[in-house]
């Protein structure tokens, strides 16, 4: 059920610095409004697998299948490695840069997925939250879910914009200083590659 309880849990979650946030940060920063708009909605777009295997109890397959959680779990880890490695790349597709040409926002709403997509602990985060805030009627769970879910996917992407949108404001100090674009540019690819490290340590 719909309940300020959730709406907090939900607001919460959603503010909290993750994988997302930093990948939308980091667009914004290095090319505007435009590229941090796109990757708000690649991320938002990444949550529906797991909020669909959540719903449908994939998710509790995931949590029991080592291997299939190891997979996911380490391809989730290239992914985040290979953005910490384009971050340092002058021309790179996280490169903080005056130039924001030749990347379409489809590219970036694409990355913005994957990032989320080769996530496994999505969808096992997905069926701890939404549970406790169903009604407790079995013929309405499953469309409970799912609205509980739309309405988390809304909220994470309002608030990636504005995440993306202050970043993109910011973009345009950052380009006064050669220094400061590349240490940003340092800083993101180490953030990547914690954010990896983090997720190669999780355990099911």
């Amino acid at each position: 059920m719909i309940s300020l309880q959730f709406i907090f849990t939900a607001l919460v979650v959603c503010i909290a610095p993750g994988t997302g946030v930093i990948y939308t940060l980091a667009l914004g920063l290095g090319q505007g409004r435009r590229a941090a708009i796109a990757a708000a909605v690649g991320c938002t777009f990444g949550i529906v697998p797991h909020l669909a295997a959540a719903t449908l109890g994939l998710a509790a397959l995931l949590h029991t299948s080592a291997l299939l959680f190891q997979v996911i779990k380490f391809a989730g880890v290239a992914y985040l490695l290979y953005l910490a490695w384009q971050a340092l790349q002058s021309d790179g597709a996280l490169a903080v840069r005056a130039d924001n040409a030749g990347q379409s926002s489809f590219a970036i709403a694409r990355r913005g997925a994957l990032i989320n997509i080769l996530n496994p602990k999505l969808s096992i985060f997905f069926l701890a939250l939404l549970p406790p805030f169903l009604s407790g009627n079995p013929a309405t769970a499953t469309a409970e879910m799912v609205g509980l879910g739309v309405i988390f996917m809304a909220m994470t992407f309002v608030i990636f914009v504005i995440y993306g949108v202050f970043a993109a404001f910011a973009r345009d100090w950052v380009l006064q200083s050669a220094a400061i674009m590349r240490w940003l540019g340092r800083a993101f690819a180490g953030i990547f590659a914690a954010l990896g490290l983090r997720l190669a340590l999780e355990k099911t």
